[in-house]
């Protein structure tokens, strides 16, 4: 079976190098792109099994390539960039990324970012549990798929898998530093507040009202859980 395809969509040739060295030596295959443009061509050709790309791009930035990816497909992304303001980070993670490094930034700690995202991929497609029904709401594991009255709901990979494990366990609460460690596989290189960016984003989806949220409940002080 081959290893999972990883483009990076990197200009600075130093950073796209060093990170394809070390993807190779994890037993990946990559794929360098070194623009916007060449990058929308390529993926409208194929896609990866994860795309690392950069924000700050010659031609079309990362933000426009994630919202054309976004119609297209549930693809994981991880967004590398110089840009270090909370509002550029919160602006990625609403787009559809799956995770956010600021440079300068280990190699290593990328690596084990992507691991944990390919780690959830294969249990993902290893899983044979049945759908989920509250009411109105449907999660389908197989086809991830989530149905709210009967009205299909688009959520990125990692808005779904967040919601899968709050439902998959009812009212038990959990904190931000679990949900980072059970859903994205790491917790010490990630910002918690990206979990509050997803319960959000979740909510304004599945909640008839986001500001008064009746199935992802925040419990004050410890956490998160999801209310049948």
């Amino acid at each position: 079976m081959q290893s999972p395809e990883i483009f990076i969509v990197e200009d600075e040739p130093s950073i796209a190098e060093v990170v394809e060295l070390y993807l190779l030596r994890a037993g990946y295959r990559v794929q360098v792109v070194r623009d916007g443009s060449a990058a929308l061509k390529l993926l409208d050709q194929r896609l990866p099994d994860l795309l690392i790309l950069d924000v700050m791009l010659p031609g079309v930035d990362g933000f426009f390539i994630l919202r054309w990816l976004r119609d297209r497909s549930d693809v994981p992304v991880i967004f590398i960039t110089a840009r270090r303001e909370e509002v550029d980070r919160i602006a990625g993670l609403e787009l559809g990324a799956d995770d956010y490094v600021v440079k300068p930034f280990s190699p290593q700690e990328l690596v084990s970012r992507v691991r944990a995202v390919m780690r959830r991929i294969q249990r993902d497609a290893g899983s044979a549990e049945k759908p989920l029904i509250y009411n109105d709401l449907t999660i389908d594991p197989q086809t991830r798929l989530v149905t709210l009255a009967d009205h299909e709901i688009s959520l990125t990979a990692r808005e779904f898998d967040l919601l899968w494990l709050l439902a998959r366990h009812p009212r038990q609460v959990f904190s931000r530093k679990q949900l980072l460690e059970r859903v994205w596989g790491v917790s010490e290189f990630i910002d918690p507040g990206t979990v509050t960016v997803h319960l959000r984003r979740l909510r304004e989806k599945i909640e008839h009202d986001a500001s008064q949220p009746t199935r992802l409940v925040t419990v004050w002080g410890v956490g998160y859980k999801f209310e049948p």
